[in-house]
């Protein structure tokens, strides 16, 4: 197919701060990677977009199966703070307080309405 690019599940994407691997970085609004190694700022590098990872989340914090998780980019964890950040995932296996990481789900999902 001749507009066919790429697979699209790990993308080339450069940050505007250093990222290490296997943290999170949020491009833009929207578009939301994990790096697959270390990336320098202003460097480009790649990063999962797509897939199931393990990845920080707050510690003092039980999240559920189906719960949509919100990037801090502060702390540099997931949440289920929908306010003023955006939602990066949904988890795939519950996560107890206090435990480090979840199991997420990648990709941007739109809030349902209240």
């Amino acid at each position: 197919m001749k507009t066919y690019v790429q697979r699209g599940d790990v993308l080339t994407l450069t940050p505007a701060a250093d990222v290490a691997a296997g943290v999170g970085y949020l491009f833009g609004t929207g578009l939301f990677g994990v790096a697959i190694a270390d990336v320098a700022s202003g460097a480009p590098g790649a990063f999962m977009v797509e897939g199931v990872i393990t990845i920080a989340k707050t510690s003092a914090l039980a999240i559920s199966v189906g719960d949509r998780l919100y990037w801090d980019a502060t702390n540099k964890v997931v949440n289920k703070t929908a306010t003023a950040q955006q939602c990066v995932g949904i988890a795939v296996e519950a996560a107890a307080n206090p435990s480090a990481t979840v199991a997420m789900k990648l990709g941007a999902f739109v809030a349902v309405a209240a």
